[in-house]
């Protein structure tokens, strides 16, 4: 396999891991070779070429200043770990995606809000759970992420009740949906780095949502040493 990007997907260690699973699907068919990392699945060999920051458990409110007592479900572990990875990734340059989860980590790590909640606050978005494409989510004209999946409105699936509140200053909200709450973030710059809040992994026979996982494995492609 030589030539083809390594990828490291972050997520929980359980045994069942869909989004482990469908994520690896993602990458293999574009080209890459997943390896997934936990607190029970340390990275192996060279550095990874780009990573997935996965979604899961609630981020720890300690993080971004939030409410301590918060009715939430944590993984204290998995934060330190995503954390780590995430800062390594932003010093060396190494493309990222951040889902859900992870794209409120990496606002948390560069200095950004969330909302502990976002239930309460919802008034016009559809936003039952579910892996289908149910909610809609609009993109900036002008973004890299519109630019990707060619589109400047998308149908997304849901599955988070936290959310981006205030974007880190070296980010900005290039996606939204009804309630103007936070879909999707990116950097000003060119650094290659996007964090979305819907599942695309559960998505790909979207070409939209596949676009996104091309995106990251051409980029990696272009840092992995060519045979």
């Amino acid at each position: 396999m030589a030539g083809r990007p390594h990828i490291g997907v972050t997520g929980n260690h359980r045994r069942w891991a869909p989004a482990w699973w469908c994520t690896a699907l993602a990458l293999r068919l574009c080209g890459a070779v997943p390896q997934r990392i936990s607190v029970d699945h340390p990275w192996q060999g060279a550095p990874p070429d780009a990573l997935v920051i996965g979604g899961g458990n609630d981020i720890s409110p300690e993080h971004y200043g939030g409410e301590v007592d918060a009715r939430v479900k944590l993984d204290p572990e998995r934060d330190t770990l995503e954390i780590e990875w995430i800062r390594h990734a932003l010093k060396h340059g190494i493309p990222m995606i951040g889902i859900c989860r992870g794209a409120q980590l990496i606002n948390t790590v560069l200095g950004g809000t969330l909302h502990n909640d976002i239930r309460h606050i919802r008034r016009l978005t559809y936003n039952r759970p579910g892996l289908l494409p149910t909610k809609q989510v609009w993109l900036e004209p002008d973004s890299r992420l519109a630019h990707i999946t060619g589109k400047t409105k998308l149908r997304v699936n849901s599955l988070h009740h936290q959310a981006v509140k205030r974007p880190a200053e070296p980010l900005r909200r290039t996606g939204w949906d009804l309630d103007k709450i936070t879909q999707a973030i990116e950097p000003t710059d060119n650094i290659p780095v996007l964090g979305v809040q819907w599942h695309p992994e559960y998505m790909i026979y979207l070409r939209s949502q596949f676009r996104i996982f091309h995106w990251l494995v051409d980029n990696a492609r272009d840092r992995s040493p060519q045979p």
